[in-house]
């Protein structure tokens, strides 16, 4: 290779590792809060603010079958929840008051309720690349307060530079659902 080629390649090179990476995002861990002490927890129905009518519990069921996998906690299922959702008397399920977190604790007998709002799930474009994206943010409230104890984000997938040169729309969304629930999951242990 010529040397001009090279100095031209390698810029492309860094550019195209840079832009296929996916952003880890955020998270919050209460300091004071034992985790090691949670032993129940109930995952309610996500927040769906994406295109895709069934993202939100597409998402919430990996969530809660990859948490359940762990055996760190024991997860309530999800037809449990909606009955406790229903003898409490929650009126928006996606995002509890603190009061109703400790009541609907009391019914399901779990120490943690997690929340959570999937804000993208499906195609993304950018000019004419197109590329699958899922972005998800997850909290968790103990129950004997309503405090929230841990938050945490997460964004995979997108329009990469290979994308945007060959085409090809990017990696599956159910592999990037469990790539951005694992990505979760690890904040949540860590």
């Amino acid at each position: 290779m010529s040397e001009k080629t090279t100095r031209f390649l390698t810029p492309l090179a860094l550019l195209a590792a840079l832009s296929a990476c996916s952003s880890s995002g955020h998270r919050y861990q209460d300091k004071k809060m034992d985790f090691g002490a949670l032993k129940t927890v109930a995952v309610m129905p996500f927040q769906n603010l994406s295109r895709d009518n069934l993202a939100a519990d597409r998402v919430r069921d990996v969530f809660a079958s990859a948490l359940l996998a762990t055996e760190a906690v024991y997860v309530v299922p999800n037809g449990e929840v909606a009955r406790a959702l229903g003898k409490v008397g929650v009126p928006i399920a996606v995002s509890p008051s603190a009061e109703e977190v400790v009541k609907l604790g009391q019914a399901l007998k779990a120490e943690a309720i997690l929340t959570g709002t999937v804000k993208e799930y499906g195609e993304v474009r950018s000019g004419t690349a197109v590329g699958n994206a899922i972005s998800v943010s997850v909290q968790m409230q103990e129950t004997s307060s309503g405090k929230v104890i841990w938050t945490g984000t997460t964004t995979k997938g997108g329009v990469t530079f290979s994308d945007r040169l060959f085409g090809g729309g990017g990696a599956p969304m159910n592999h990037l659902t469990e790539e951005a629930v694992d990505d979760l999951l690890n904040k949540l242990f860590k």
